[in-house]
């Protein structure tokens, strides 16, 4: 029995409406905006107080005789400087492009997410550089690899850290850090399922990282998912995890104030989305007419800031 053919019913293809494809990270697997505190300033740079850690923890209260004065003392007080790098990027949109443009396509909102990408994934790479590496903190260590299950005790391992952490400054860290490759050996480590049956109740379940977190006694674990591309544009496309196969192990200070210590603050300048309170990312658009295109311009500012170094302990290639 003769058919139409496809070719007769549909003779010119079309991009469809409904549904198109792009390699678009999830906010989610960034973490660098979740660790620390985020604090917003009012300007690119400038101080802010730093106490003399040991003034806090010398004994010298006295006994006081009858009609005597009582023993005095006081802390040190000093100044450290922020600096909020502005790192910014844009995409043009041609006019020509732009009418010419098929439904389903709009090259406004695909800028816009292009150019917010590429300002996410350089901070990203930038919490990388600042936060997660060796010769940062005031303690880097190489335990046996937490990959080979039947020689290493990533438990005993991460209790040490925490009891160094204490000793050395009386906060107990809170929030552990974790590349990928770290998290899925670890989370099917033995000793991890085997605490799970017991501390967690759980059988045969998956394990998350609130399940981790509360294994361990901390109040965040954060596993960094991101990716980037190795390569420059044009070359043979590579990829790989931004952050390596590390874990940081620090106390947060959940609410930023004075006098709140903390292993790492984010000093974000709200000058670039006009002070607008909570946005950290700015995005203008404007014409250029001489290109005949209209630009979609963004910008970030922000400065990763150590600022307790022995409130943090590093835990450096942990899996193979």
């Amino acid at each position: 029995m003769a058919q139409p053919t496809v070719g007769a019913v549909h003779a010119v293809d079309v991009p469809l409406t409904n549904i198109s494809t792009a390699y678009i990270q999830s906010q989610a697997h960034f973490i660098a905006d979740k660790v620390f505190p985020v604090v917003p300033v009012l300007k690119q740079t400038d101080k802010y107080y730093t106490y003399t850690k040991n003034s806090w923890f010398l004994d010298e209260a006295k006994l006081r005789a009858d009609g005597t004065e009582s023993v005095g003392s006081g802390y040190g007080l000093s100044t450290a400087t922020y600096s909020a790098d502005l790192w910014a990027f844009h995409k043009d949109v041609g006019y020509q492009a732009l009418n010419n443009a098929d439904a389903g396509i709009d090259l406004y909102r695909d800028a816009t997410e292009l150019v917010t990408q590429r300002l996410l994934l350089r901070r990203e790479i930038q919490w990388a550089t600042d936060y997660f590496g060796t010769g940062i903190w005031a303690t880097d260590i190489t335990p046996t690899l937490w990959s080979s299950y039947s020689t290493s005790d990533p438990i005993t391992d991460v209790e040490t850290g925490k009891a160094t952490i204490l000793a050395s400054t009386g906060f107990l860290p809170n929030t552990l850090v974790l590349g990928y490759d770290t998290f899925r050996y670890l989370k099917n480590h033995p000793d991890i399922i085997d605490r799970a049956k017991y501390v967690l109740n759980m059988v045969d379940r998956n394990l998350t990282e609130t399940n981790i977190a509360n294994l361990f006694e901390l109040d965040n674990v954060y596993v960094a998912k991101s990716v980037k591309a190795t390569n420059v544009e044009g070359e043979t496309a590579a990829y790989s995890m931004v952050h390596g196969k590390h874990a940081l192990l620090c106390y947060v200070n959940p609410r930023p104030s004075l006098l709140a210590p903390s292993a790492g603050y984010t000093f974000s300048w709200r000058g670039v989305a006009g002070g607008i309170a909570g946005a950290e990312i700015g995005i203008t658009r404007f014409e250029i007419p001489v290109l005949k295109s209209e630009r979609i311009e963004g910008e970030i500012a922000f400065d990763g800031k150590v600022v307790g170094t022995d409130l943090g302990y590093f835990f450096n290639s942990v899996v193979a």
